[in-house]
């Protein structure tokens, strides 16, 4: 699944909400780039910044070189990593790599497990796996491909490992919860949700997951 057009707008300077705060770019799965753009960080600064530009601006509003200011990083460096401005959408679109992890357990396990996973992988990566989903609603251009491909990778991924009745529904509502305790997280930061362990918020969170697993 591609996007079409080409990057040729004039660059504008920074995003221009990128003083929406804190909560708001980690929510969508972004932080701040200050690298050099050379090894890890650096390419994890232009994702932080493509994934901040495409979901909270129109898609052809969106400039290499505005991704480029807010990574710290050279317009080439990310044409070199990423290819065109279609390519690097398409690489901040793909859920794919977040199921394979947030799916990896046998079902009868699958509930503590997709809790588990996605507070590791947030507190790992300074990025929840799939909350940036959530600020493509709403918007009729490119960014609605976001939910095409969620719905894709995640939702119809996860409907066809459950079994019995509405399975389509349940994959529904185990996505929504995710993406909820994603927000809560997010909104309630600093709070006690960053000082609970991984292990205690599936504690709390998993049995509600599984008996939708569960059916």
């Amino acid at each position: 699944m591609t996007v079409g057009g080409t990057d040729t707008g004039a660059d504008t300077g920074t995003d221009a909400d990128a003083g929406a705060g804190t909560d708001t770019a980690t929510a969508a799965g972004t932080g701040t780039g200050t690298g050099t753009g050379t090894g890890p960080s650096g390419r994890d600064a232009i994702l932080f910044a493509a994934r901040r530009a495409f979901t909270q601006r129109p898609y052809a509003e969106v400039t290499m070189r505005g991704i480029a200011a807010d990574a710290g990083v050279s317009a080439s460096l990310i044409v070199k990593r990423f290819g065109t401005k279609e390519q690097l959408f398409n690489k901040v679109a793909d859920f794919g790599a977040a199921a394979d992890t947030l799916f990896d357990a046998p079902l009868d396990e699958l509930g503590r497990h997709l809790v588990l996973t996605l507070v590791r992988s947030r507190r790992a990566q300074q990025a929840d796996p799939l909350l940036r989903v959530v600020f493509s609603l709403g918007n009729r251009d490119e960014r609605s491909l976001l939910k095409e491909r969620f719905r894709e990778q995640v939702t119809s991924r996860l409907a066809a490992r459950l079994t019995g009745e509405d399975h389509e529904l349940r994959a529904e509502l185990i996505a929504g919860q995710l993406l909820g305790i994603g927000a809560a997280l997010s909104l309630h930061r600093p709070g006690a949700g960053e000082l609970a362990t991984p292990e205690r918020l599936a504690e709390l969170c998993g049995p509600s997951l599984q008996r939708l697993i569960d059916g």
